[in-house]
């Protein structure tokens, strides 16, 4: 354990965003099985309303820092084409 204040106060504190990043990496994960659980059952209203949800919960885990614009982007235009793709 740490002696100094600041490097108490650094542990505490990774150890609050490492679990609020968790927390909202758990939730995209869960968007995104929604989707692909849609797609499976080739309900395309069903599979747009998730990848419409999907996208708002990347992006706005995106906008907190904890994924890279590039990989959300990917994400979600994967997804996209996914859904796309359901006849």
């Amino acid at each position: 354990m740490a002696n100094i204040k600041s490097a108490k106060k650094r542990i505490i504190v990774s150890k609050t965003r490492e679990e609020r990043n968790k927390a909202i990496r758990s939730g995209v994960k869960t968007a995104v099985k929604k989707v692909y659980t849609a797609i499976e059952a080739n309900d395309k209203e069903a599979a747009k309303a998730a990848l419409l949800n999907a996208t708002s919960v990347i992006d706005k885990a995106t906008s907190k820092g904890v994924y890279h614009k590039n990989y959300a982007s990917r994400k979600i235009s994967r997804l996209n084409l996914a859904v796309n793709k359901i006849g």
